[in-house]
């Protein structure tokens, strides 16, 4: 039964100065400090006072079921997790509408519609507010309504698009940052999930970024799953898409004792299976079935450079299960401190670092990543813009 916080909307009837970016971005919570600005803890952000209660929100995505990945399972998490604040969700995704492949991406289906039936379905969604997750199709077009309308909207942050086209296209990363740059600054906030990320963007002239942290279910990741997988060990795996901008070969080339193994599915998968025999690759797995993988590994390699967190990291931990990466945003934040995971230019040594990391730490430090707090997170930045 779907829950009711995931509904579908509509679908009855088919550069200011680099001082002023900074003092948006208060990312604190267990994240780091790459940003020395402290963040008042979620609960200060009061929703009391305002003129006008967000109690209704829809939440524009071109990402959408059946993709799995970080933000699908994000939206999904915060959905669920709204109406203990007093709120709840309604979606505009794909579902209903015609699409077609996206270039590179075959399985994730772009929507082909029109101005004037996505300006229906928002008014049709009667919502309070408009957040966009996206810059695909449902995203601009749904931008370029609240702009019309001077509805205020929000955006989120969670792709690097500009570093994933040039892996694939002759594509200047500057070009691509321009248009997102003013895509996402005509937004009342910008919500992002680490500081080195915020920082970044900051850099490159994004404004008005907020701190968004994500959470794990550490009920279903969890040590007690661990059991043995029957490979040699120590277990080295990675969990999450197989594509060209996740950098596996960076992982797979590695010289490790033990198994390599390779969790999830993508477009690199048959190219990476004939040039790597030696590695395990299971294919797709969720649930508990996943969980008991993550359990029964002995590190987590994360060799992706290009993402802005990796919830992967998150199911990891609380799996009992210790990082290893390169220094980048997501993996920095995260375990950046030595604690849960190591991370270094030579992947190799962090690999090996991680084997002695303690796994009662890790899964403490994903006890501080909670779905309910990343909701009211994400709930009050969006009160706050309706009060200023």
């Amino acid at each position: 039964m779907e829950h009711p916080a995931r509904t579908e909307a509509g679908l009855a009837g088919g550069t200011p100065s680099m001082k002023a970016n900074t003092a948006d971005i208060r990312l604190g919570t267990p994240l780091g400090d790459a940003v020395a600005v402290a963040t008042p803890p979620a609960t200060e952000l009061a929703l009391a006072g305002s003129s006008k209660q967000v109690r209704r929100i829809l939440i524009v995505t071109d990402a959408w079921s059946p993709q799995v990945n970080g933000v699908v399972r994000t939206m999904e998490r915060v959905s669920e997790n709204l109406p203990a604040f007093g709120a709840e969700a309604v979606f505009l995704t794909p579902a209903g509408f015609r699409s077609v492949p996206m270039p590179t991406y075959p399985d994730i289906r772009l929507a082909l519609t029109t101005p004037w039936e996505i300006s229906r379905r928002i008014e049709a969604a009667a919502a309070d507010h408009v957040h966009i997750v996206t810059e695909g199709p449902l995203g601009l077009l749904a931008r370029r309504y609240c702009r019309k309308h001077g509805k205020l909207f929000t955006t989120s942050y969670h792709t690097k698009y500009p570093e994933y086209l040039s892996a694939r296209m002759p594509v200047p990363e500057s070009w691509t940052y321009a248009w997102l740059r003013s895509f996402h600054n005509s937004a009342a906030a910008t919500l992002v999930a680490t500081p080195s990320l915020a920082a970044d963007l900051a850099a490159r002239g994004f404004t008005k970024l907020k701190p968004w942290t994500r959470g794990v279910d550490t009920e279903l990741f969890n040590p007690a799953h661990r059991g043995d997988l029957g490979l040699p060990g120590p277990v080295f795996v990675y969990v999450g898409r197989v594509a060209v901008e996740k950098n596996l070969r960076a992982f797979l080339d590695l010289d490790l004792p033990g198994s390599k193994v390779i969790v999830g599915d993508g477009p690199a998968l048959a190219d990476l299976k004939s040039r790597y025999p030696g590695a395990v690759f299971m294919g797709e797995h969720t649930g508990t079935d996943l969980a008991r993988i993550y359990a029964s590994s002995d590190v987590f390699v994360f060799p992706s450079r290009t993402d802005t967190f990796g919830i992967v990291l998150l199911e990891a931990l609380a799996s009992g299960v210790p990082v290893a990466a390169y220094p980048v945003t997501g993996p920095i934040d995260v375990v950046g401190d030595g604690i849960g995971g190591a991370v270094s230019e030579d992947l190799r040594e962090a690999a090996l670092a991680a084997l002695k990391i303690d796994r009662g730490a890790a899964r403490q430090k994903a006890l501080g990543y909670g779905w309910p707090a990343c909701a009211e997170m994400f709930l009050k930045h969006i009160q706050a813009v309706h009060e200023s």
